[in-house]
């Protein structure tokens, strides 16, 4: 089929599938397109063998009658969608109901047209393939930010990884070098001690035994920070341990509950939820002005959830959007390393952090016959008194 019918010269070249029984109906919508100023290259099919096909073909957009013999618009919307192809699809008909085109629009038609009308044909063909047109550039666009999003987030987690790896690293150099350096300095000051020979020598020994002392206890309160040791008897040990220091440090009561005694988890899942609790008090020991802190970790339904409440002067939410805010933001991408999230609300009366994530059903299960230890006095970060 060649030739132009129209003063119009063409602008734009359409391949179009056209879905019509009629030989003649089919000519005069390629004449109306051609008016439009469409280089037409069409191909007609009238089953729904040769329509299904004719989808193995790029097609610019699908013109469809609504009634064909053995075969309807409206089921060749269906294979169109059930396809997968996003191409526009426009649907024509001798008399359609409203209720008819409706269905149509929600099933993914583009546009519907009377017979009667094809004179609107050119535009809505023209309308149909700019929407669509700008609808995959939206979705590229989309992909790429989602992508970019990914990239960007896979990056905070290796940093948070890295950070950690160093952390540890550094703990055991304080714990090996400094810890041990220090610990047999205090053995020579206490044996020098013993055998002073004047007492101003003995007041000396006892001054630099004090600040030994104190240099070992910066030390062993430095390497906790860095890496929590007691994470090795398991995160409700921890929590406990660290919700005593906070009141023992701030004189703000902190009360800890929890479901299970000893859940067993995937690794990295205690040092996040240890992490996020960490991050909470400090956050509340410095801003909140609270008299009462709640720490409650509790496993139901797969999901392991940490909850950090306090009944303290709240945040507002240009506190929330500062842009310097990055330990709330780094909570989060901390979360998402082992698949978890964060719910953050605050009001005058108190601000809650509650951070999920999700396990499997084997993993949040504790192990058989264990009756673990819950002594929230113990650290095992420290070297013991001399």
């Amino acid at each position: 089929m060649s030739g132009d019918i129209g003063s119009h010269a063409p602008s734009r070249r359409l391949r179009v599938l056209h879905i019509e029984d009629s030989e003649l109906d089919h000519e005069l919508a390629m004449a109306h397109l051609r008016r439009g100023g469409a280089d037409i290259q069409a191909h007609r099919v009238d089953t729904e063998p040769a329509f299904r096909a004719a989808l193995g073909a790029h097609w610019d957009v699908i013109i469809s009658d609504y009634n064909v013999p053995g075969f309807s618009g409206l089921h060749a919307l269906d294979i169109l969608r059930e396809s997968g192809l996003r191409v526009p699809f426009i649907l024509v008909s001798g008399e359609i109901g409203e209720d008819v085109a409706v269905a149509a629009m929600r099933n993914g038609a583009a546009d519907y047209l009377l017979k009667s009308n094809l004179s609107r044909l050119a535009p809505a063909t023209e309308h149909a393939i700019d929407a669509y047109q700008t609808l995959r550039a939206r979705e590229k666009s989309d992909r790429a930010l989602a992508a970019s999003r990914q990239r960007l987030s896979e990056l905070a987690q290796h940093l948070q990884t890295s950070v950690e790896m160093e952390r540890a690293a550094i703990a055991r150099e304080i714990h090996d070098d400094v810890g041990g350096s220090l610990s047999a300095l205090k053995f020579d000051l206490a044996w020098m001690a013993r055998h002073a020979t004047t007492p101003e020598l003995k007041a000396r020994l006892d001054s630099a035994m004090e600040t030994v002392t104190h240099a070992l206890e910066a030390s062993q309160r430095i390497m906790h920070n860095l890496r929590p040791a007691i994470l090795e008897q398991g995160l409700v040990a921890a929590l406990q341990w660290l919700a005593n220091r906070f009141e023992r440090r701030t004189g703000v009561v902190c009360s800890f509950r929890t479901s299970h005694d000893n859940p067993q988890l995937p690794p990295g899942v205690p040092l996040v939820a240890y992490r996020a609790a960490q991050e909470a008090l400090t956050n509340i020991s410095k801003h909140a002005q609270a008299s009462r802190v709640g720490i409650d970790l509790s496993l139901a339904q797969g999901v392991l959830s940490l909850e950090v409440s306090d009944n303290g002067r709240g945040l507002s939410q240009e506190d929330l959007a500062k842009a310097r805010s990055f330990g709330i933001r780094g909570l989060h991408e901390r979360a998402s390393t082992v698949g978890g999230w964060v719910d953050l609300s605050s009001s005058a009366a108190g601000t809650t952090l509650i951070l999920s994530i999700p396990l499997d059903e084997k993993a949040a299960r504790p192990p058989f016959g264990e009756d673990p230890a819950n002594d929230g006095e113990h650290d095992p970060s420290a070297w013991g008194e001399l």
